[in-house]
């Protein structure tokens, strides 16, 4: 799918105009990831070896094609984003998807796809299964299966003249904008909760939704958001290498992982793959690449109830 040109900017403002006041270290794995202004681009995931147990859980017509065709959404680092080529796709998405194809012996067919586009497509029979920093909700697990692989959750930013200290309570944004991606938690978090101001007599708070992530920071910087509601480890990475915002707190925590239309066989083996994953250290070299160690699971689970 050609990508668009809020994508391809997006890329060049996280990436190559964006610079991280981070220190290095002596393994390129454990740098921060963008540290110095660049991507971390160690090679985590051409050592996978094939886990025959795990490849044995897979249905046979699937071992046979030896394919699947995965859909990506693009955004923002550390997830999964165009690198400053405008091709070349990386992030720890990416990364755990490679992984654990190549742990069943399988080529992925990825396709580019929105985020708001994927799960609806899941359903039908589109695509086998989606990345995109799916937050397993509640609501999402009644048509979606998932296979955790990393938890993350959601937080906030803002710019530094922004008198917020930390949000623990969504009535604090009352009277404020509030930026957020489409189709998104974020968004449904938001606006199941907006009576919450009028209901304590207070003015409520706008939610300005956009289908890109350079969008929502643009929004933030130019004034036309108080505050962004995004994943926290896209926001932690983002304001390390932006002069002027920063990070309020985390809000609430989520497990995150591959999605599928509900009912699929593919599960027990993605599982599987995940776990032989974490035991072979692999797991772990791709969160220390993308400087997320603090979202290890303990073990893949198959669509656990939300994080209350």
């Amino acid at each position: 799918m050609p990508r668009t040109r809020h994508t391809a900017a997006f890329a060049l403002i996280t990436v190559a105009a964006l610079s991280l006041t981070a220190c290095g270290s002596g393994d390129p794995a454990a740098a921060p990831a963008g540290a110095g202004g660049k991507t971390p681009t160690t090679d985590v995931v051409s050592s996978v070896k094939r886990d025959d147990d795990a490849a044995r859980l897979l249905p046979e017509k699937v071992r046979a094609s030896g394919t699947l065709s995965l859909a990506s959404s693009v955004g923002a680092p550390p997830g999964a984003f165009y690198e400053e080529d405008g091709r070349t796709l990386a992030g720890a998405d990416i990364d755990f998807a490679d992984a654990v194809a190549r742990k069943l012996g399988l080529r992925l067919k990825r396709e580019v796809a929105s985020f708001e586009a994927i799960l609806p497509a899941l359903g039908s029979g589109k695509y086998d299964l989606g990345t995109g920093n799916f937050g397993v909700t509640e609501e999402r697990r009644r048509t979606i299966d998932f296979v955790t692989y990393i938890n993350d959750g959601q937080g906030f930013a803002v710019r530094d003249d922004s008198d917020l200290k930390k949000v623990t309570d969504l009535t604090q944004l009352c009277g404020l904008t509030v930026g957020t991606g489409a189709g998104t938690t974020f968004e449904a978090t938001l606006e199941e909760n907006r009576h919450r101001c009028a209901d304590a007599g207070k003015k409520p708070y706008e939610v300005k939704t956009y289908a890109d992530q350079a969008a929502v920071w643009i929004s933030l910087r130019q004034g036309r958001s108080d505050v962004l509601m995004s994943t926290i480890n896209g926001l932690r990475y983002a304001v390390a290498q932006q002069e002027g915002l920063r990070f309020l707190n985390e809000f609430k925590r989520l497990d995150v992982g591959f999605a599928f239309k509900k009912g699929t066989p593919l599960a027990p083996a993605f599982q599987a793959a995940v776990n032989a994953l974490k035991a072979d250290g692999t797991y772990d070299r791709i969160l220390k690449k993308w400087g997320t160690s603090e979202s290890a699971i303990r073990t893949s689970q198959i669509s656990p109830p939300e994080i209350g």
